[in-house]
């Protein structure tokens, strides 16, 4: 039994570049910024930029959603392919992706932070029905 899972978080180092396929298949290419968790000491953090490819719905929602210094959180395998260009075989890794998600958003002033937006229920007026909860008296015995 073998597994391939690559999960990554990191920044956009460019916008993503949108293609199609002959058949009219869409696809995104575009590089993550991952910061390496330890530094050798007085020097700067390292990152690694991995190329990542998305297809179909995937890459419409990157190209739509995401742009150059957005922080992303992504899932998908890693890939390593074999091609020839000009009589010569060369090789390729990438991060085939699977699925992405928003970790950063952009404050008023258009600068990306790291901090998650939050929604509260209350801004939304969702209150929860009171009639779907049962108090529990401290003699009450529960059955585990």
């Amino acid at each position: 039994m073998s597994y391939n899972r690559v999960i990554l978080m990191g920044r956009l180092t460019a916008a993503p570049d949108m293609r199609s396929t002959s058949e009219g298949t869409e696809y995104c290419r575009f590089t993550v910024a991952c910061d390496r968790k330890f530094a050798k000491k007085g020097e700067e953090k390292q990152a690694d930029f991995i190329s990542c490819t998305a297809w179909r719905q995937t890459a419409v929602f990157v190209y739509k959603y995401f742009g150059k210094g957005s922080m992303i959180q992504l899932e998908g395998e890693w890939r390593h392919e074999k091609y020839d260009k000009d009589g010569e075989t060369r090789y390729s890794d990438y991060c085939l992706v699977d699925s992405v998600s928003f970790c950063g958003s952009k404050n008023e002033s258009g600068t990306v932070t790291d901090k998650p937006q939050t929604y509260s229920t209350s801004a939304l007026d969702i209150k929860p029905d009171e009639g779907d909860f049962q108090e529990i008296d401290d003699d009450d015995s529960l059955p585990f």
